[in-house]
């Protein structure tokens, strides 16, 4: 097997058994960075500098990630229940179960 395909697979593979969800989403990203990469090694960057600009992307990305995370720890259980019920009910937008979403981000 090709070792950037080897590399797509054990992403999709790590991804869904770590969420459940989101295998093309990290694939498709995946693949792009090789890409991206790919190109860096071609036009002769050192792949030191490379994997040093991949880290500093990641901190980057991390950070934005931070910068826009909402916290509910101060806030009442009804808000953070119904702010989980409006997360759970955006990520079964991709699933087969999409239809039925109201149904499943009901409590019991």
């Amino acid at each position: 097997m090709h070792p950037a395909a080897r590399i797509l697979v054990d992403i999709a593979r790590s991804q869904d058994a770590e969420v459940g969800d989101g295998t093309t989403s990290v694939v498709v990203l995946a693949g792009e960075i090789l890409k991206e990469v790919k190109d860096a090694v071609e036009q002769g960057v050192s792949v030191q500098t490379i994997i040093k600009g991949l880290r500093r992307a990641s901190a980057m990305a991390v950070n934005k990630i931070k910068e826009i995370a909402v916290d509910i720890s101060d806030t009442t259980e009804e808000k953070r229940i119904e702010t989980l019920r409006r997360l759970a009910g955006t990520a079964m937008t991709s699933k087969l179960i999409k239809r039925n979403a109201d149904f499943f981000t009901k409590s019991g």
